[in-house]
């Protein structure tokens, strides 16, 4: 299979909905950006270790690194997004239920942007898929033993960043009960911004392989193949995503910082370091194993962890509630309309 810019360009003469597809990777990634990569760096900023605008260059930055650089690494994330469904079948088909899934994962991150609610793209994005190839092939359409490392992500994400959370503060209280509030104070700043960076290189490297692995998929149904199999990533595409990344960062960062970490819990700086590592370690863990996971579960739950250690009272549980709420609806909602697009385009 040719993945040259060309040999794409001459594949979208003979299947004007490929363009559909890759323009929509697009604009799911764009809301990607400015929807689920403001999380990165949202402690940073509300602990004022870095400034906002500071912040969003940062983030913009980082995760078009990441996504290039671990697409070299490893491409263990996007091998699972492309193992967990079966669009096999009719190419004009599979391509309109493709592109009836992404319309049902940008209007579901549309609408959550619109009611500041860091909701996970990356779940709205698999669920339109998976209600997409019901559509085309039925039960068939799921395999299941790959599509269940998106429930172990969706738990692991959830226990490993709260308890992380809650043990790295307790960790940091200890080690730096006898140095000074202000050298203390410049150590937390230092880590606080290195730990930005890497969560927006984790980010690149997370959400960025899922959406090019829908837009390498819709390549491989234009020409006749039921999955990207080796195929790889060509670099045009690479490119491509990460601007729209770091775009949609830029975009629309700020409400979803303040909705995640300036009014769910105030954190002090030691604190915010505390979340952030742990969301280092649930994202890099995550991405090495396959795991799709999202970057708001990982950072919300470590925020939310590092609060529960001083009290459960410091958590603004109510906030918390709205998240956990559009989390849980994200399958359902995702699913059915990916499946219900997918039949009525089908006909066409």
């Amino acid at each position: 299979m040719d993945l040259s810019l060309m040999a794409i360009l001459s594949q979208i003469s003979a299947y004007p909905s490929l363009a559909v597809i890759l323009i929509l990777v697009l604009v799911v990634t764009i809301v990607s950006g400015a929807t689920d990569a403001p999380n990165a760096i949202a402690t940073a900023v509300s602990t004022r270790c870095l400034p906002v605008g500071a912040a969003l260059a940062l983030a913009a930055v980082f995760n078009f690194v990441g996504l290039v650089g671990m697409t070299y690494l490893t491409t263990a994330v996007a091998e699972t997004m492309f193992s967990m469904v079966n669009f096999s079948g009719n190419t004009h088909q599979a391509l309109m239920a493709l592109e009836a899934a992404m319309i049902g994962a940008i209007f579901w991150g549309a609408f959550c942007w619109w009611r500041g609610i860091p909701a996970s793209k990356s779940h709205a994005l698999i669920a339109g898929i998976t209600g997409g190839a019901i559509a085309m092939n039925g039960l068939a359409g799921v395999v299941l033993g790959e599509w269940m490392k998106v429930i172990y992500g969706m738990v692991f994400s959830l226990v490993a960043g709260f308890l992380l959370g809650w043990l790295l503060v307790k960790l940091i209280e200890r080690v730096f009960t006898a140095m000074s509030r202000r050298t203390s104070h410049f150590i937390f700043i230092a880590i606080q911004d290195v730990c930005a960076a890497a969560l927006s290189f984790l980010h690149g490297a997370q959400d960025g392989q899922k959406f090019m692995s829908i837009a390498i998929l819709g390549i491989a149904l234009s020409f006749g193949m039921e999955s990207p199999s080796e195929a790889g990533f060509p670099f045009w595409l690479m490119i491509t995503c990460s601007l729209a990344i770091s775009l949609g960062t830029v975009l629309g960062g700020k409400r979803i910082i303040k909705s995640v970490a300036m009014d769910m819990v105030k954190l002090e700086k030691y604190q915010g370091v505390a979340s952030s590592i742990a969301t280092v370690i649930t994202l890099f863990v995550a991405s090495v194993t396959g795991m799709p996971v999202s970057t708001s579960h990982c950072s919300t739950s470590a925020i939310m962890g590092v609060g529960a250690s001083k009290s459960i009272r410091r958590v603004n549980w109510s906030i918390a509630k709205h998240m956990v709420t559009a989390w849980v609806l994200t399958f359902p909602a995702c699913g059915l309309i990916g499946f219900v697009l997918a039949k009525i385009f089908m006909l066409f």
